[in-house]
C-alpha cells in the first residue's frame, strides 16, 4: 500500500526544484483549494460551527489531502504555517495535509454565498498575506480556502485540490501565479 502510494504521490506532477525556495523567499504563498466534497455549495441553513451541516470531504477529498501531504512533503516543504478558511471541508483538508497546526483565518473564508464581497474579503486576504509574509518571511505560508476566493485573487480557477503558488507584491497583491493539479487517488 505505501509503495502504491509513493508511486501515486510521485506520478502525480513533477517535483518543482524551486517550490520550497519560493515559499521561504518572503514573497509567495501556496493558496490551495480544499480537497474533494461531492457537491456544490452548503445546504440551505448551513452553519460554521457545526459540520454536518455543511458539504464536507468524502472519502476521495480525504485521501486526496493525504496524498497532497506526502507531494509536499517530498518537495521538501516542513513547518509551514498553515491556515485555513472556517468551512469544515477546508480546515479537514488543511489537518491531513498531516503538515502541522492548523489556524482558522476569516479572509480565507468562501462569499461563493454572497458574491458582492469578493473585493472586502481579497483585499482582507491580500493583508493577512502581507502581515504573515512580514511576520515569517523564511516560513512556508500554505492557506487552504475556496474556488472563489483563490480566483478573486489569481484570475485563475482551479479544481479541487489544486494548488496555486502565488508570488505576491508587498501589498499582498498578485504578480504572478503557478497552479500545481493536486494529486488524485
Amino acid at each position: 500500500m505505501l509503495v502504491c502510494l509513493s508511486l501515486l504521490v510521485a506520478g502525480a506532477q513533477p517535483a518543482s526544484a524551486g517550490l520550497l525556495e519560493d515559499l521561504t523567499d518572503g514573497q509567495h504563498v501556496l493558496l490551495m483549494r480544499h480537497a474533494d466534497a461531492p457537491g456544490v455549495g452548503d445546504p440551505p441553513g448551513y452553519r460554521l460551527d457545526q459540520c454536518s451541516t455543511q458539504r464536507n470531504l468524502g472519502e476521495v477529498g480525504r485521501q486526496q489531502s493525504v496524498l497532497i501531504g506526502s507531494w509536499l512533503t517530498a518537495q521538501g516543504v516542513s513547518a509551514p504555517k498553515i491556515f485555513s478558511s472556517a468551512w469544515c471541508r477546508c480546515q479537514d483538508t488543511a489537518r491531513l495535509l498531516a503538515l502541522g497546526t492548523v489556524s482558522v483565518e476569516s479572509s480565507l473564508n468562501s462569499f461563493f454565498d454572497d458574491m458582492s464581497l469578493a473585493n472586502s474579503q481579497t483585499a482582507a486576504l491580500q493583508r493577512f498575506i502581507t502581515a504573515s509574509l512580514k511576520a515569517h518571511p523564511k516560513q512556508p505560508l500554505i492557506l487552504v480556502t475556496h474556488h472563489v476566493n483563490i480566483q478573486a485573487l489569481t484570475g485563475r480557477a482551479v479544481s479541487v485540490g489544486d494548488m496555486a503558488l502565488v508570488r505576491v507584491k508587498p501589498d499582498g497583491s498578485h504578480v504572478s501565479h503557478q497552479v500545481f493539479p493536486s494529486p488524485r487517488p
